[in-house]
């Protein structure tokens, strides 16, 4: 069984027995999945700035899911997925997210910043007006352009925050209340044996990206 096989079969039979008689088939994919992603962090520390210090697993999430809180009891992920940053994996910082899905919508890579808070995002639009020059040459550089897209992941406001006005030249990019890109990956890419490289050069792509990011969130 393959690595989608199983992520297939699990969203099936989201379920503690079926994932018992499977086990042993967990941890032979999970432990692939672990060397994969280590060579991809080790070939990220040489290209994206401060990536020394991560491992594996510090990097890759549990399958198991904490259902305390969700109404959504089942008790396995079906996917596997991976964040790599600057930071703590704790701290709200931009970084790298990796997600082998069997839905084709969620199979890919993420980088930048989900889920900042409203003094986090206050701040970041203000460093991306006053510094829209070198923002939009990030964004127009020919390889990000062409592996990134132009489009923005996750929610908008419907209008312009509060103390902009609708009519501002970036109001697109001060409606965002994410600022993130997506990567979408198909199913051969993540088969293929060189996807840990490939998916470090993409993220050495979006680095510049982080970057700015980041650094807007620590300058005092």
């Amino acid at each position: 069984m393959d690595l989608y096989e199983f992520l297939e079969q699990t969203a099936r039979n989201n379920n503690r027995p079926w994932f018992a008689a499977h086990k042993d088939e967990y941890d032979r994919l999970r432990h692939q999945w672990l060397d994969g992603l280590q060579r991809m962090l080790d070939c990220m520390a040489a290209t994206v700035p401060g990536m020394t210090h991560l491992t594996a697993r510090q990097a890759a999430y549990r399958f198991y899911r904490d259902t305390r809180f969700s109404p959504d009891k089942s008790p396995f992920k079906c996917y596997f997925s991976a964040a790599a940053g600057p930071g703590p994996r704790s701290a709200i910082l931009a970084g790298y997210y990796l997600q082998i899905d069997s839905r084709p919508e969620e199979n890919g890579l993420y980088a930048g910043l989900w889920c900042p808070d409203s003094a986090m995002l206050r701040k970041l639009r203000h460093a991306i007006v006053d510094n829209i020059e070198e923002f939009e040459e990030i964004m127009s550089q020919p390889d990000f352009a062409r592996d990134w897209g132009s489009d923005w992941v996750g929610e908008r406001l419907k209008t312009a925050p509060q103390g902009w006005p609708k009519d501002h030249p970036q109001i697109e990019l001060l409606r965002l209340k994410h600022y993130g890109k997506f990567h979408p990956c198909t199913r051969a890419f993540f088969e293929s044996a060189s996807w840990p490289e490939r998916c470090a050069e993409l993220f050495a792509i979006a680095a510049p990206l982080v970057e700015f990011l980041n650094y807007s969130i620590t300058e005092e």
